[in-house]
């Protein structure tokens, strides 16, 4: 008997992090939905700008400071044949 509610509650364990997987891979396919669809390209290609009503918006310090931190690393010139 005893084994039999390990069994279940295995079981049951699993069922609840499957379910727990596909919630937070769906929630993930959500979120990655493209802001940029055809119709934003055609208003970029008309007006030259594009206002995008989006939930979290650039963060320009952020996106300024990570440009800084990539052109400042140093660079390897490439050896050998191309």
């Amino acid at each position: 008997m005893l084994t039999l509610i390990w069994f279940v509650f295995a079981v049951a364990l699993l069922v609840a992090a499957g379910v727990s997987i596909h919630v937070r891979r769906k929630g993930a396919v959500a979120s990655e939905t493209p802001v940029v669809d055809d119709h934003v390209i055609e208003q970029i290609l008309e007006t030259g700008v594009v206002f995008i009503e989006e939930d979290e918006p650039l963060d320009l310090d952020d996106v300024d400071d990570e440009e800084e931190r990539f052109w400042s690393e140093s660079w390897d010139e490439p050896t050998g044949e191309w």
